[in-house]
């Protein structure tokens, strides 16, 4: 072999600066080496210390997290996802990620390949996907940009997961003017596997062979980790070829594959290419196992001709794995990959120096310790300064008494349904398979959460996607408590008990020390919220950077996704009125506050409030009580009160149950407040009035405030015996909002 420094020309801090390294990365990369690196050596370390491999911007704080609980099969962050017990010897795993930078400039192949690595998070796990969530941020809607960027999202995330074979389930669409430049796409996937059949991603075993399995390796998606990690510009358009390409058909070639090499035995570790492909993996791979590797790059099937050793090293070509092989037990794994067509190359082997070592043509061309690239390794952990953002006492100020109360309501409440971000979010979900796969989803009976029956048992799983932004941004610290008390409600409303959290979040640039602030403060709350609710997290993805040179930060969107667990498919609850005269209940409380209401910003055009009234022990004490409900079977349907308050979650009842209802209140707070205002810790119910009395016990006992507010009507909507039209016709409204708007 010859020597490394003799045959590569080295590097200068102006090269990495390019790379997007700091100066003081660089120094402490020679540090590491002892030596100047080549331009290998640093194109490695841009990609793994870059924020969306290394985490050095966030790590600090999501430490703070609670990180155990009495359902976890492994720890956060010790594995490619959350694995969490449900029984019968069965785990589930789950994990939400971003895929924003790429979906911004080429949305279909972005949002697509966003979907596919998701999964193969999962099955890399040993879990096969059996459900699909997604939460999805744009701009405004009346924008021709927009409108091009959600059809070819939504189409990418339903050509991907609809041609895989797996459901999409639930998830959330907003609409804000913040999102414009950056577009959010978080992409949530869930498996089930056998608790004794889980493979990590870990490589030992001196002299073990070590596969890349899958699709070739081509220029697509080179650095796509470090184009993640900076601001949209007006140049990102060419970072194009920073961004993957997919393919469903081949990715479901290596899922049942890699689930039937599982069953061999002959699998040490396993793990995904994703960001900084064969960096990535070979690095955390060997890191975690404590050893090292020698990988000759010249052996990777490649898609184009000459690529150069660094293109291979952080190719980010989808679907394909990189699988450690217990040595002697080959011809058992090649036999699988053959069975499935798909390419199974052995490219290196594993050794225990510690040091991976890649080579092209026998020649060495990058040699760097394992461990100096991971996070909690040698990859830097900043700490940055942060400071209250400008606007954030101003918007305690906020006085309800400057917002004249309407004359005319009812024009309100129609305005109110066709908002995009209330109306019906049927022209995005008709494009999705909700239905495909191994699932029983139980679509047809809508529910707060989505329910999954898992396949031979009799336990189910809710799941759910949630966050309001503009709350965070309004108050970071209990705007993220309220996402993630609004994932466990709607878990409640849905017969489950909350589990598990995995988090995506999606900040602005962390330079900036406001925007820092905010991450900070979520991250507070975060912890706050999951401890009262049992509900460690379990993993997810940072995504810093969404911010453009001209159009400033999106609003802080730490999305939360929940898993809960229900015992059967007869616990669910679900969410539309039954029957014609059931009684309907409003728990908690009703307050005076329209602040960073839908109603108050985007009829009354004020977005100079804070956020909605929030309490932490309120709200437990009101999910505590709908447990009992549950339990005892008194509620006929449950919804949360949540965008567009009171009159949109009656209406969203009545329209998934075909009734109508009345309402009767003497409310003791402003009528905008009571029927728009979206104050927290509020459920409807639906009851049988034969139930009144046990029901109204069980409340009284549990100490949980409520007011009966009225009934279920055949079809009008009637408040305070003023009729509001038909059914049908406020259905009509909700229904054709957005798909008129985008074919306008």
């Amino acid at each position: 072999m010859t020597n490394l420094s003799a045959i590569h020309e080295t590097t200068t801090v102006e090269t990495a600066i390019e790379l997007g390294l700091l100066s003081s990365e660089y120094e402490k990369i020679i540090e590491v080496l002892g030596r100047i690196p080549n331009f290998n050596e640093l194109s490695i370390y841009s990609v793994m210390w870059s924020e969306h491999c290394s985490y050095k911007n966030s790590i600090k704080y999501l430490k703070t997290l609670p990180r155990s609980g009495k359902h976890l099969l492994v720890e956060a962050g010790e594995e490619n996802a959350g694995l969490v017990d449900i029984g019968n010897g069965l785990g589930c795993a789950f994990k939400i990620e971003s895929h924003n930078h790429p979906s911004a400039l080429e949305p279909y192949q972005g949002a697509a390949t966003g979907v596919g690595g998701i999964n193969r998070d999962i099955f890399t796990m040993g879990a096969r996907p059996i459900a699909q969530l997604n939460s999805l941020r744009f701009g405004l809607l009346t924008d021709d940009k927009t409108k091009h960027l959600l059809k070819g999202v939504v189409k990418g995330i339903g050509d991907y997961g609809n041609a895989f074979g797996v459901p999409t389930v639930a998830g959330e669409v907003y609409f804000d003017a913040c999102y414009q430049t950056n577009p959010l796409v978080n992409a949530m996937s869930v498996g089930i596997v056998k608790k004794n059949e889980t493979v990590s991603a870990t490589s030992y075993g001196v002299g073990n062979p070590v596969y890349i399995v899958g699709s070739s390796t081509g220029k697509d998606g080179i650095a796509g980790a470090a184009f993640a990690s900076k601001d949209i510009s007006k140049e990102s358009i060419n970072d194009l070829p920073a961004v993957q390409v997919g393919d469903p058909f081949q990715e479901k070639l290596l899922l049942e594959a890699s689930l039937e090499v599982i069953k061999t035995g002959a699998v040490i570790g396993m793990q995904d290419m994703g960001a900084a492909g064969i960096t990535c993996s070979t690095s955390e791979m060997s890191a975690k196992g404590e050893h090292g590797m020698n990988i000759w790059l010249d052996k990777v099937p490649t898609r184009q001709k000459n690529m150069k050793p660094w293109e291979i090293l952080l190719s980010e070509s989808q679907e394909r794995m990189l699988i450690v092989v217990e040595k002697g037990k080959e011809k058992l794994v090649e036999a699988v990959f053959d069975k499935w067509d798909l390419h199974c190359a052995i490219i290196g082997e594993v050794t225990d120096s510690g040091i991976l070592n890649y080579y092209m043509n026998d020649v060495l061309v990058a040699s760097v310790p394992a461990e100096s690239l991971v996070l909690g390794g040698g990859a830097p952990v900043y700490d940055k300064p942060y400071s209250e953002p400008a606007y954030f006492q101003s918007l305690k100020s906020f006085d309800i008494n400057s917002v004249s109360i309407p004359s005319d309501l009812l024009s309100i409440a129609k305005q109110l349904v066709q908002l995009p971000n209330i109306a019906s979010k049927k022209w995005v979900y008709e494009q999705y398979d909700s239905m495909v796969g191994i699932a029983n989803t139980n679509v047809n009976e809508k529910s707060d959460a989505a329910i999954v029956r898992i396949q031979g048992t009799e336990t189910c799983l809710a799941l759910t996607v949630d966050c309001n932004s503009r709350y965070i941004y309004a108050d970071p610290y209990k705007g993220t408590m309220i996402a993630v008390a609004e994932a466990a409600r709607n878990i409640a409303c849905s017969g489950g008990t909350p589990s598990g959290v995995t988090n995506c979040l999606n900040f602005g640039n962390p330079n900036n020390p406001e925007v820092y602030w905010q991450f900070v403060h979520a991250i507070k709350g975060m912890g706050e919220a999951c401890t009262m609710f049992e509900t460690p997290v379990t993993g997810g993805n940072v995504s810093f950077y969404n911010q453009s040179n001209d159009g400033g930060a999106v609003f802080p969107t730490p999305t939360i996704g929940m898993l809960g667990l229900l015992k059967n498919i007869e616990s669910k609850m679900t969410l539309h009125f039954k029957n014609e005269g059931d009684y309907i209940y409003l728990l908690g409380v009703s307050r005076e506050d329209i602040h960073s209401s839908q109603y108050l910003v985007q009829i009354m055009k004020r977005e100079d409030s804070s956020c909605p009234y929030f309490d932490l022990n309120e709200e437990f004490q009101l999910q505590q009580t709908l447990h009992l409900i549950n339990d005892a079977k008194l509620a006929k349907s449950m919804h949360d009160v949540s965008e567009g308050g009171l009159f949109i979650t009656l209406l969203e009842s009545a329209m998934a149950g075909n009734k109508g209802f009345e309402i009767c209140y003497d409310a003791d707070v402003r009528e905008d407040a009571f029927l728009f205002g979206e104050s927290q810790s509020r459920v409807v119910l639906s009851i049988d009035p034969k139930n009144q009395e046990a029901f109204e016990t069980l409340l009284k006992n549990s100490n949980q405030k409520n007011v009966f507010i009225g009934k279920v009507l055949k079809e009008k909507i009637q408040l305070k015996s003023m009729d509001w039209g038909h059914l049908s016709d406020w259905k009509k409204l909700y229904d054709e909002a957005i798909g008129n708007e985008i074919n306008r």
